[in-house]
């Protein structure tokens, strides 16, 4: 009797699992053209094989590794890169903390495993789906995802080295072009996204101009002063707002 419960554990965690696979395969898909992208424009910035791979593996998260390579690019030391792909990345805890609600009750590292594969996609498909979500759906959804956008990054890094050399040095066009490209999208219809990019980059000049700290640094503090600006702006209209009614 026992061994029939597990056995049907087993087989719908199995199911699960599978449903996940099924419904993460067009964020694998999706994954694809851009993990390749960034893989070449790594290699161009002069990343080794081993380096790349691992970024993809351990940061996984596609505007903060193309972001760190732009920063690798500038010389930027190591502690900004870190703080500044923190300060990019920590929408996450949202992400993850919404997630939690909704996923079945179970151990604080199994959840800890499938939550450092949640990715804005990821998120998006798992928040729409109608039934409770499983652990089993959890992994299946963010592994193939993850699978993807690791393998992808190698194979667009091996890609880049059978590139000609002239066609390999033109690729650092690519990244900023690439920045445009998520930006763009983002003030679409977005006020606040645009004021927020427009506050940014009128404090990053001011800093970097007047030099009072490194460029690494400045793009840590002009993102964070313009985070809080915009934030406390858009309170007080708020406030103003709720009063006036």
């Amino acid at each position: 009797m026992e061994e029939s419960v597990y056995t049907k554990a087993g087989t719908a965690a199995s199911l699960h699992f599978k449903q996940g696979l099924k419904a993460g395969t067009s964020i694998a898909i999706g994954y694809f053209p851009i993990a390749v992208a960034f893989g070449l424009i790594a290699k161009t910035t002069g990343l080794t094989l081993s380096e790349t791979v691992f970024m993809s593996l351990f940061v996984y998260a596609g505007a903060a590794q193309y972001m760190s390579l732009s920063l690798i690019e500038e010389g930027i030391g190591m502690a900004e890169i870190v703080l500044t792909t923190f300060i990019v990345n920590i929408r996450h805890l949202l992400l993850s903390t919404s997630l939690n609600e909704k996923v079945e009750k179970d151990s604080v590292f199994k959840k800890a495993v499938y939550a450092f594969g949640v990715t804005d996609e990821t998120f998006s498909v798992a928040s729409i789906t109608k039934e409770k979500l499983t652990t089993g759906f959890m992994y299946g959804l963010t592994i193939i995802a993850y699978l993807s956008w690791v393998i992808s990054s190698g194979i667009g890094y091996i890609g880049g080295s059978l590139m000609p050399q002239f066609l390999q040095e033109s690729m650092s066009v690519a990244l900023y072009a690439m920045f445009i490209g998520l930006l763009v999208p983002s003030l679409k219809g977005n006020r606040k996204v645009m004021f927020l990019a427009l506050v940014a980059a009128v404090f990053n000049t001011v800093i970097t101009m007047s030099d009072v700290m490194s460029s690494g640094w400045a793009i840590v503090a002009s993102t964070l002063a313009s985070a809080i600006l915009i934030e406390w702006v858009e309170w007080i209209r708020n406030r103003g707002v709720v009063q006036h009614d």
